[in-house]
């Protein structure tokens, strides 16, 4: 479950994470609108399996197993890890047909200088495990937040990580965390199937 004292605004940060996210992915995808608060002006060009069908549970399992692939390079095994699984959102350009997946989760519970090193290994660890890191560096909040977003060049999905510590610039940090954002180009889903009613 996602902890209830997160520091930062969650709701505020999801959707800046989910829009530096829409923005790396580059391509001929779909035009896509995330479904989170604060994030109601996020539409980009997303890239993605454009045409490609895919059963929407079949698609979290492949969100799942990005996550996973993540938190392996992470490699905080005595931390804690929110819980809820992957979303899906509808894509602009053919709603009642494409969908996204969308994962927000993070990595708590252990000592700042962990969550460093934590970041730091996955910094190294994405290129070699097929990943092509396309921004890195302090965010332009006011907090100057580390950041990190990078592109699959195999699977249509791009990663957003963020590292919440305390900072001169952010002060104490309540809870610090390694903030995860998983996100896919847009996926056509099976005739008959109704968006309407997944999550």
């Amino acid at each position: 479950m996602i902890s209830p004292s997160l520091g930062r605004s969650w709701g505020s940060r999801l959707g800046i994470a989910v829009a530096v996210v829409a923005l790396s992915l580059t391509g001929t995808g779909c035009s896509n609108t995330m479904d989170h608060q604060a994030d109601t002006a996020a539409t980009h060009e997303m890239a993605g399996p454009k045409g490609t069908v895919l059963d929407v549970d079949k698609a979290r399992e492949k969100a799942k197993g990005v996550s996973s692939q993540i938190y392996d390079l992470i490699n905080l095994p005595s931390a804690k890890v929110t819980e809820p699984g992957p979303s899906i959102s509808t894509c602009e350009q053919d709603p009642e047909h494409l969908y996204q997946t969308v994962h927000p989760w993070s990595v708590y519970g252990v000592p700042e200088d962990e969550l460093k090193a934590g970041f730091q290994r996955l910094r190294d660890g994405l290129p070699g495990k097929g990943w092509k890191i396309v921004r890195y560096g302090p965010n332009k909040s006011r907090n100057k937040t580390l950041e990190l977003t990078a592109d699959s060049k195999t699977e249509p999905f791009s990663v957003d990580a963020e590292l919440w510590v305390s900072s001169p610039t952010a002060g104490r940090e309540k809870e610090p965390k390694i903030l995860i954002n998983i996100v896919s180009g847009c996926w056509r889903a099976p005739k008959g199937t109704d968006l309407n009613t997944q999550y």
